[in-house]
C-alpha cells in the first residue's frame, strides 16, 4: 500500500497553477487535476483524496455548489477553499458548508505547502515534536525527584505529567507512554516518602506559613470568603466528587471558549475520602476539629458509606461563615447532585439561584463513575486505562447538567463568581498488599481504622494516634492505616478473589498524587 498522500484541485485556470503543482509533486505528493467541479464529483466518487484544492469562481458549477457535493460524498475529506474573492459573505458561507480553510489568490508556493503539511502531515510531525519534547524534559522531571522539593514543586510536577498524560492522549501509539507510566509511579513512590514526612508537621503550621500546602480546610476561607466580602455578584462554589487534576485539564478544554480560567494548587488531606476531605472542605475545620466542635454533625458511626457521613455539609458550611462573621441576605443555598434527573431540574433553575449571595453545588458523578467501574465490565471495557478513562470523564461532562449550569452562567450571569474544584481523586489501583484486622476493622481499599491492623509497612502510612492527624479517635486503641502508591488493602479472606476483583480499580483514601494534588480553579466568563 502507498504512503503517498493524494490532493485533487479543482480550478478552471489549472493551467497557471503549474508550477504549485510540481512543487507539491515534487514533495512527494500525488496531484490530480480537472478545470470544473463536475468532473471534480465524478472523481471524488470513484476515487480516494486525502485534500482538495477547489477554486470558489469556477465557469458553469460554482465552488460553494461543487463543496457541498463533495461532502455529501465524504464528510470527513478537508476542503481548500481558493479564491479572489475577499467578501466576508462569501467566507461565512463557505465556513457554513464546512471548508475546512480558507486562501485568497494568488497564493505562492509557501502557502500551499503549509496547507498540505496542516492537514496531510500535522498529525505525524506533532507527534513527533511531543515525542521529542517528551524525551528532552524526561530527564528534567527525573532530577527534580531526585532532589528535595516543596509542595509547590510537587504540585508543578505532577501537573506536568498531567499535560503530557492529555499531550500523549492526542496521539495514538507515540511510543513513549510506558515511560510515563514509569515515571509517573517513580514520582509516586518519592511523593509518598515526602507526605509520610511533612504531613504532621503541616498540621501544626500556621495557615499563611508558605512551607505549608493549601489544605482541604484552607479551601473556602481563601477562595470563597474574600469574594463573599466584594460582594460584587452572586458566589458559585462547586465541588466535583472524586475528580483528578488530568480530568480536570480535560474538561477546562471545553470550558476555555466560555471563561478565562485561573488554575490554582491545593492538597487534600488524609485520609483522602469524601467524609474527611468534603466535610473539611465545608466546615473549614479538620475532622477532629469538627467532632470536638459541633459533634452533631460530625456523623462518624462507623460507617463506611460517604453519603451517609455527608449529610450536614450545608449546616458545615452556615457555621464556618457564621464565624466569619458573614452574613448573606438570603442565606446560602445548597444543593448535592446525584443523579440525573435532579442535576437537569438544577440546571433549569440556575438563574433562579444566581439571585442568591452564595450557591454550594456538589456533584457526584465522577466518583460514582470511579466506583462503578469495578464493578461494571461494560465501563472497564469502555474506560480499560487512564487515557480511556479520562475520556469518558470528558465525555460525560460535554452532556452534563454541570457543563449546561457553566455555560448559562457564562452567557447569562457575566459577573457570577465561579470557584470549581474536588474534595479528593482517585488512583488507579494496580498492587494489592493484605491486610489483617478484627470484624470491625473498616472495608475500605485505601485506608483502615481500627484495633491491631496489620499491613505491610512499606505499602502503608501508620498513624498510631489519630489526633496527632486531627482524625477522629472512633474509640479506644483506633490506629489508621493509609494506603501508599498504587497500593489497595485485601483481607485473607478469599484473598485471591479479592485481589484480582479491584486489581485495576479507581480508588480513593491513600497516599498518592492522583488524590491528594487536586486542582482549584476560579472562572470568570469572556
Amino acid at each position: 500500500m502507498s504512503d503517498q498522500r493524494n490532493i485533487l484541485w479543482v480550478d478552471d485556470e489549472i493551467d497557471l497553477l503549474r508550477p504549485h503543482i510540481k512543487l507539491l509533486q515534487a514533495k512527494g505528493y500525488g496531484v490530480e487535476t480537472v478545470t470544473n467541479g463536475e468532473d471534480a464529483i465524478a472523481l471524488v466518487g470513484q476515487q480516494p483524496f486525502d485534500l482538495i484544492f477547489l477554486d470558489e469562481s469556477m465557469v458553469g458549477m460554482g465552488g460553494l455548489e461543487t463543496l457541498a457535493e463533495i461532502k455529501d460524498i465524504d464528510a470527513n475529506l478537508p476542503v481548500v477553499m481558493v479564491t479572489k474573492n475577499e467578501a466576508e459573505s462569501v467566507m461565512e458561507e463557505a465556513i457554513g458548508r464546512r471548508i475546512s480553510d480558507y486562501l485568497t489568490k494568488p497564493v505562492n508556493p509557501t502557502q500551499i505547502l503549509l496547507v498540505c503539511k496542516k492537514f496531510l502531515d500535522g498529525k505525524k510531525i506533532k507527534a513527533d515534536y511531543a515525542q521529542q519534547d517528551y524525551i528532552r524534559e524526561f530527564n528534567q522531571l527525573a532530577m527534580k525527584l531526585m532532589g528535595p522539593m516543596e509542595w509547590k514543586e510537587w504540585a508543578e510536577l505532577y501537573a506536568r505529567l498531567a499535560e503530557w498524560e492529555l499531550e500523549f492522549d492526542r496521539h495514538h501509539n507515540i511510543g513513549l507512554e510506558q515511560t510515563l507510566g514509569d515515571q509517573k509511579r517513580d514520582a509516586n513512590g518519592e511523593f509518598s516518602k515526602y507526605v509520610e514526612e511533612n504531613y504532621r508537621d503541616w498540621l501544626a503550621m500556621e495557615k499563611d506559613d508558605p512551607e505549608r500546602p493549601t489544605l482541604s480546610p484552607d479551601i473556602i476561607d481563601r477562595y470563597v470568603v474574600p469574594k463573599l466580602k466584594e460582594d460584587s455578584g452572586p458566589v458559585f462554589f462547586f465541588v466535583v466528587d472524586c475528580m483528578r487534576l488530568d480530568q480536570w485539564m480535560a474538561m477546562e478544554e471545553l470550558l476555555g471558549e466560555y471563561f478565562t480560567i485561573n488554575r490554582d494548587y491545593y492538597f487534600g488531606i488524609l485520609p483522602t475520602a469524601t467524609t474527611y476531605a468534603r466535610n473539611s472542605i465545608f466546615a473549614g475545620l479538620f475532622p477532629s476539629e469538627i467532632e470536638k466542635h459541633y459533634p452533631d454533625l460530625w456523623t462518624g458511626d462507623g460507617k463506611d458509606d460517604d453519603h451517609s457521613q455527608n449529610k450536614y455539609e450545608k449546616e458545615l458550611l452556615d457555621k464556618l461563615l457564621e464565624r466569619r462573621r458573614i452574613s448573606l441576605r438570603s442565606g446560602v443555598r445548597y444543593v448535592k447532585i446525584i443523579d440525573t434527573d435532579f442535576g437537569r431540574k438544577i440546571e433549569s433553575e440556575i438563574l433562579d439561584y444566581a439571585q442568591s449571595q452564595m450557591v454550594a453545588v456538589v456533584v457526584n458523578a465522577v466518583d460514582m463513575m470511579a466506583h462503578s467501574r469495578s464493578d461494571y465490565p461494560i465501563l472497564k471495557e469502555i474506560a480499560p486505562d487512564e487515557s480511556a478513562y479520562r475520556s469518558l470523564t470528558k465525555s460525560w461532562f460535554t452532556h452534563s447538567s454541570l457543563y449546561g449550569m457553566l455555560r448559562t452562567l457564562a452567557a447569562e450571569v457575566p459577573n457570577a463568581r465561579i470557584i470549581l474544584t474536588t474534595d479528593h481523586g482517585a488512583v488507579r489501583c494496580l498492587r494489592g498488599s493484605k491486610a489483617l484486622g478484627d470484624r470491625e476493622t473498616s472495608t475500605n481499599l485505601r485506608y483502615k481504622y481500627g484495633r491491631n491492623v496489620k499491613v505491610d509497612e512499606k505499602h502503608a502510612f501508620y498513624v498510631k494516634d489519630p489526633a496527632d492527624f486531627k482524625l477522629p479517635k472512633r474509640g479506644p486503641a483506633i490506629e489508621y492505616v493509609i494506603a501508599k502508591e498504587d497500593y489497595y488493602f485485601v483481607y485473607p479472606t478469599d484473598y485471591h478473589y479479592y485481589l484480582n476483583h479491584y486489581r485495576d480499580s479507581f480508588q480513593h483514601g491513600g497516599i498518592s498524587m492522583e488524590e491528594m494534588i487536586l486542582p482549584i480553579a476560579e472562572l470568570k466568563a469572556r
